[in-house]
């Protein structure tokens, strides 16, 4: 699998995915899509070695001025049902976290708390539950976790 920056011309692609993967909530737009990418947020495209089909996709959002006061939050990783449990979620979500900790910032996200698959992943790579947002996504009114792993500093990958 290659991981790339994502390209404003996957843009129609991402949406076409984000129809697919959240068909009772309100999936992204183009214009979403959009704005993040114009906003400097960090976006990836998750493609097969062989092919340059985007199969998958995840944003992260920085905010603040300077080392130690930097903060992320995972906007949105989404993989087509067909190549799901195939490493594209983990890759992405990996590559995060990666830029996550070259900022030394903690990483905020939500996910639906039926989404088992998803909160298991999280939890692997260090996340854990801080509170319930009720009736986040609409229009289905499903209650979200917000999670957050700790900044991970230089300290803690020589200790770890």
């Amino acid at each position: 699998m290659r991981l790339e920056p994502l390209r404003r011309k996957d843009i129609a692609r991402c949406v076409e995915i984000e129809k697919i993967l959240f068909p009772g909530d309100d999936p992204w737009s183009a214009w979403a899509f959009q704005t993040e990418l114009d906003a400097g947020n960090f976006y990836l495209a998750a493609r097969p070695d062989d092919s340059d089909e985007l199969v998958g996709y995840a944003g992260l959002a920085v905010v603040g001025r300077k080392r130690g006061e930097y903060e992320t939050s995972v906007h949105t990783i989404g993989v087509v049902p067909e190549a799901q449990g195939q490493g594209y979620g983990k890759a992405l979500l990996r590559a995060l976290l990666e830029r996550a900790d070259e900022l030394d910032a903690p990483v905020f996200l939500e996910v639906r708390t039926d989404n088992e698959s998803a909160i298991a992943l999280y939890e692997r790579h260090g996340f854990e539950r801080i509170g319930v947002r009720k009736r986040y996504y609409r229009p289905s009114g499903a209650d979200a976790y917000t999670m957050v792993r700790p900044a991970r500093t230089r300290a803690d990958e020589v200790a770890g």
